[in-house]
């Protein structure tokens, strides 16, 4: 989505919402997350909200009146009942007859409701210096994970990684062959960005940051002397992100092409950008969604820019057999998510036995 509809769809929901909510909304912002992230999180409360009113847990008649006193009363039989109701409910907008959301989806949900509950009853103060109220009822709720081995996951990811040398491979195919199979108008379309397009892709792959990281960087982000770029973490926190240094020729060749041929203002920060009605911006998650999309479906196989990242820890692992280093690179906290690419490497390693 577009950042300048994402803040168009944001502004509409922030018109509905309690003034707890928009107050929660600014504090985020200052964090910051990122606007993916809180439009996402208000559509759940917008959800949630509704869902209150229509069973008629509460007494309003608008999302709007509903007030803290409510939500520090709401029981843990309350935010059971709505999970069911999410298991439960027909799909929106479709056809199917199916029931119920996904585990995923409703996991989010809870996150988004437990994230309110923690500034309600943590971080935000009022004129006493203390919170709304003490009560978190979301501590009562829990996520339910995938019944998923690690091993089963590395086998249904490791055909959608470009590992070897596939990441090279990778980018000289969107350097010097995806062209040729396009129309002289989508060449053109093509040949305008595939400076920026092969640099953001180079980055992923050369450092492992996620989309969100990767869009949110500016220009004074990306040192390439060091090779090491600056972004805002999960939670709002800063790192500094080594890069390999085969992403280097790309990163400079973009740079080298950025102002002359997007012409941003002044004041416009962001490293990576696109042009909507001749005028630059940040570029946003869903464009480079696509741009992945398109490029690794040609390649190899369909994938998503988490799948480069990936790419990127289990390339790492091979090196270095260290969890510990891939967790850092990844802006893990514990080396538990990394125990991941072990498997992925050890099916690795039993092919290349199985060739011997």
């Amino acid at each position: 989505m577009k950042r300048e509809q994402l803040l168009v769809n944001i502004d509409k929901l922030k018109a509905v919402m309690p003034d707890f909510v928009l107050e929660y909304y600014n504090s985020k912002l200052s964090v910051p997350y990122s606007l993916n992230t809180l439009y996402e999180y208000l559509k759940e409360y917008e959800r949630f909200f509704n869902w209150l009113i229509e069973s008629d847990v509460v007494q309003f008649a608008e999302i709007n009146q509903i007030d803290l006193t409510t939500m520090e009363h709401m029981t843990k039989s309350d935010m059971e009942s709505y999970i069911v109701y999410l298991r439960e409910r027909t799909l929106l907008n479709t056809n199917s007859k199916k029931l119920g959301v996904s585990q995923t989806t409703i996991n989010r949900t809870i996150s988004a409701l437990s994230s309110l509950y923690k500034y309600l009853t943590e971080e935000v103060e009022n004129k006493e210096g203390e919170p709304y109220f003490y009560r978190n009822v979301m501590k009562k709720i829990q996520t339910k994970k995938k019944s998923e081995t690690l091993a089963a996951r590395a086998d249904n990811i490791k055909g959608k990684l470009f590992l070897g040398d596939e990441t090279q491979g990778f980018l000289d195919y969107i350097d010097s062959q995806y062209e040729k199979s396009l129309s002289n108008r989508a060449l053109s379309s093509f040949q305008k960005n595939k400076e920026r397009d092969l640099a953001l892709i180079a980055l992923i792959l050369a450092s492992g940051i996620r989309l969100s990281e990767a869009v949110g960087v500016d220009l004074k982000d990306l040192n390439l002397k060091t090779l090491v770029v600056d972004v805002t973490r999960k939670g709002g926190k800063r790192d500094a992100v080594n890069i390999a240094k085969f992403a280097l020729p790309y990163l400079e060749n973009y740079l080298e092409i950025r102002n002359s041929r997007y012409k941003p203002e002044k004041s416009e920060t962001a490293l990576f950008l696109t042009l909507y009605k001749a005028t630059a911006s940040r570029i946003d998650n869903s464009s480079v969604e696509k741009m992945v999309a398109k490029y690794s479906q040609g390649f190899k196989i369909r994938v998503t820019p988490h799948k480069l990242r990936h790419t990127l820890a289990t390339r790492l692992y091979q090196q270095t057999n260290s969890e510990v280093l891939v967790s850092h690179q990844l802006g893990h906290a514990s080396t538990q998510v990394t125990d991941l690419y072990t498997h992925i490497v050890n099916e690795e390693q039993k092919n290349a036995l199985d060739e011997l």
